[in-house]
């Protein structure tokens, strides 16, 4: 009895961890669950190596979606960006007030688009801040039964680099090409903090207005087709992906092991 109030001790106390916003707490709160799954084992066998083993599991466990879907993953090389009307509210309830944010910020909203291949949708809402050639793009992603929402900002100088502040929630499933810049920000802070970043991460990277150049709205649209394609061939390059059939890629041996690479550093990062 005395064992299993020692357990729960342990899983109220990552529980409970876990409800803070302090970064460092939460992330306290993780490493918890790791413990109570090595008291689970340990208690039940008697055995250090048992709870190591159950602890261990929680690391592991990606395996599982890797080999079932990343690894029967097939992405298109090519895939054109096309308008596309606004998903419903019941998906995208936050759709109206982030765009609301943007243009607070001085961003004028240029189209709507967006690209589908299998269960994968992606769309975006894009807007233009011409003052500072500034784009800026709200994007929700929806795959089967998972679907999450990320704003980013960027911009281009003439040599073909790309700067970009976004709050992606999740570490990236592929290598960034050699050309993009990526400044990552907490997924709670609002347009007005995010651009604040954007502009101290040119300044910091000696970045002046100047080098920066403009954009139509059809260039910006070319614009991400054609990063997406670069990155998919710089991604080839490193061996993550491999050619499946005409026009199609999927996840290398090396690119699924990259993968659940991403994963733990999500893990320990937990931002």
């Amino acid at each position: 009895m005395s064992d299993l109030l020692f357990i729960l001790a342990a899983a109220l106390l990552s529980m409970g961890l876990r409800t803070f916003s302090n970064p460092i707490l939460f992330k306290l709160g993780s490493f918890c669950v790791l413990g109570t799954s090595f008291l689970v084992g340990y208690f039940a066998t008697g055995r250090w190596e048992t709870g190591g083993l159950f602890a261990a599991s929680w690391l592991m466990l990606p395996w599982l979606e890797i080999l079932t879907r990343v690894r029967k993953a097939r992405l298109p090389v090519v895939k054109p960006l096309r308008h596309q009307f606004p998903p419903p509210r019941s998906l995208f309830p936050d759709l109206g007030a982030l765009t609301a944010e943007m243009e607070e910020g001085g961003f004028e909203q240029i189209d709507d688009a967006g690209w589908d291949w299998g269960d994968h949708r992606q769309f975006f809402r894009l807007f233009y801040k011409k003052d500072e050639h500034l784009q800026g793009t709200i994007c929700l992603v929806d795959q089967e039964d998972m679907a999450f929402y990320y704003l980013s900002f960027s911009c281009r100088s003439a040599d073909g680099t790309s700067w970009t502040t976004w709050n992606y929630p999740f570490a990236y499933a592929m290598k960034f090409a050699p050309q993009f810049r990526t400044n990552r920000v907490r997924g709670d802070r609002p347009v007005r903090e995010m651009l604040e970043s954007h502009r101290a991460f040119l300044e910091k990277s000696g970045v002046a207005p100047g080098m920066l150049i403009p954009a139509t709205p059809e260039e910006m649209q070319l614009a991400m087709q054609h990063d997406l394609e670069r990155q998919i061939a710089h991604n080839v390059s490193a061996g993550l992906l491999q050619p499946e059939g005409e026009g199609m890629v999927r996840y290398s041996w090396r690119g699924m092991f990259f993968v659940w690479v991403q994963f733990l550093r999500d893990f320990v990062r937990l931002s």
